[in-house]
């Protein structure tokens, strides 16, 4: 797209060779528009975020947008008609469209580095660096949820002020679980106790669940554990004594820790879009992609997530693997995901949801096709499995659904201390990392304020995006270093496991 859009733009081409144009404003029918040498008159009002026909196009043609295909007309469209669920269809049938022979040869894309810009975090032992210095309290089982809460709650009242916060992440699992879908518990479950944003952790079990408390602690480095409290409530006398105490402990030790100047290279962020709309693609999500350059390139981690959301522009990702065995690996993952979906009985396109398709997103591939877009033009160094941490930097790929609690908790599983989240329908949601959640319009920015951190719609009406990435770079610089964000303010705060496998 251009670095910048006129204010008096009322539609954008985003590639030469797309066949469809976006709507930035609500058009009526009959308006004319003129794009290069020739002019469009519209055949139907178009919605703000919606797309018109450029062109022509027969039933079976291939519709571009991006400059790639987003579906297949399934119907004669005019130039000039409203294209949208009644004239384009998805192109992504089964498994055949995520396999491939070979990878193609990796294109490298260097920046330049930031070696000058720091923020204030916590630096812990083992050398990663928090933005927060927060006690979790987390639970092994979901029948100790609420005591977890409970605990968290005296807590935070009875060592108000001392850190950054206590909080309870709870779930309903634990127990009558199996396999691989047990251990996928146990790892998430490890990675949140051992993560930067924590000072101290304590774990709370019941005793008799499958995921032994024991078992968990094991899986934890040596150095996490010096942090980290842990009882079965069925083994003690009073479990909130218990907790109270472990907590009066937790904090004597995090109250010591202090915030120290940190380079880029230490800040972990993720990337992740929930509720996407028409302009998703052309404003949130590639200033998100310019920070995830700015930020690998420093040395520093951003990890992109959401598989079934990459469905259809994986190429653009494997076309960046840093190496054959790299590019093997996104193409393995995606299709895993695929068969995933048809081991179950399910489409692959079974996507957009209602609101992107009001928002003015047809097809999953439109939708993949913006939502790869967070990750920018970096390197792809690393794919992870669901549950697993980031192991070098660079941008990497993480296994993990396109649900917006469940792959948000992986990317906090997976290291991340900041969350960008892109917006174009608005979601109160927050997770364990601050979450600054960036609108890709400037009216749900306006609606929703208590929602909002960033309006990325300025984009839309004339301000260069590097000029908006700048100024989104220097709040997350604030938030890594104890800026609240809206979700923080709201106390929206939570947790969801991924439920793969069979329930006893």
């Amino acid at each position: 797209m251009s670095e910048s859009l006129p204010v008096s733009q009322k539609a954008l081409r985003i590639n030469d060779d797309d066949d469809v144009a976006v709507a930035l404003q609500d058009l009526p029918a009959a308006e004319r528009l003129s794009f290069g040498d020739g002019e469009i008159m519209l055949l139907a009002p178009i919605a703000a975020g919606h797309k018109f026909a450029l062109r022509a196009l027969v039933a079976g043609d291939a519709v571009h947008k991006y400059g790639f295909p987003i579906g297949r007309a399934t119907s004669a469209i005019a130039a000039g008609e409203w294209v949208h669920t009644h004239n384009l269809g998805t192109a992504l049938i089964g498994e055949d469209a995520a396999t491939f022979s070979s990878v193609a040869k990796a294109i490298v894309v260097t920046h330049t580095p930031d070696a000058v810009r720091t923020f204030m975090g916590y630096r812990r032992a083992d050398g990663r660096v928090g933005t927060r210095n927060e006690i979790w309290v987390l639970c092994s089982v979901g029948c100790v949820a609420h005591t977890a809460r409970r605990v968290a709650e005296l807590g935070a009242i009875r060592h108000a002020g001392k850190v950054d916060g206590i909080h309870a992440y709870t779930h309903v699992f634990g127990c009558s679980q199996l396999g691989d879908d047990l251990a996928n518990t146990r790892r998430v479950l490890a990675a949140l106790a051992s993560h930067a944003n924590v000072g101290g952790v304590l774990i709370v079990g019941l005793g008799c669940e499958s995921l032994q408390l024991q078992q968990l602690l094991e899986t934890l480095a040596p150095v996490a554990s010096q942090r980290i409290r842990a009882f079965n409530t069925q083994q003690v006398d009073d479990e909130m004594e218990a907790g109270a105490a472990a907590l009066d402990e937790l904090v004597a030790i995090a109250a010591q820790d202090r915030r120290e100047p940190c380079a880029l290279a230490d800040l972990v962020i993720g990337l992740k879009c929930g509720g996407s709309d028409g302009f998703s693609g052309i404003t949130a999500n590639p200033l998100i992609g310019r920070i995830a350059d700015r930020i690998a390139a420093a040395g520093g981690t951003p990890i992109l997530t959401e598989i079934p959301e990459i469905f259809g522009a994986e190429h653009l990702l494997i076309q960046r693997a840093a190496s054959t065995q790299v590019g093997v690996a996104i193409a393995a993952l995606v299709q895993k995901f695929k068969r995933y979906f048809v081991d179950h009985g399910q489409p692959v396109s079974e996507n957009p949801s209602p609101g992107n398709i009001t928002g003015g997103i047809t097809t999953l591939e439109e939708k993949s096709l913006g939502a790869v877009q967070k990750a920018g033009s970096a390197t792809v160094t690393q794919v992870l499995g669901y549950g697993k941490r980031i192991n070098t930097t660079g941008l990497a790929l993480l296994e993990a659904p396109g649900n917006d609690a469940v792959s948000s908790t992986a990317l906090i599983a997976a290291g991340a201390t900041i969350l960008l989240f892109t917006t174009g329908r608005g979601t109160p949601l927050g997770f364990p990392a601050p979450t600054l959640k960036i609108s890709s319009n400037s009216s749900l920015a306006l609606n929703k304020p208590r929602w909002i951190d960033f309006d990325a719609g300025c984009v839309l009406t004339g301000e260069p995006i590097e000029t908006a990435a700048e100024r989104l770079f220097e709040l997350i610089l604030r938030t890594a270093s104890g800026e609240t964000t809206r979700n923080e303010i709201n106390g929206e705060r939570q947790i969801a496991l991924w439920k793969t496998g069979v329930t006893l």
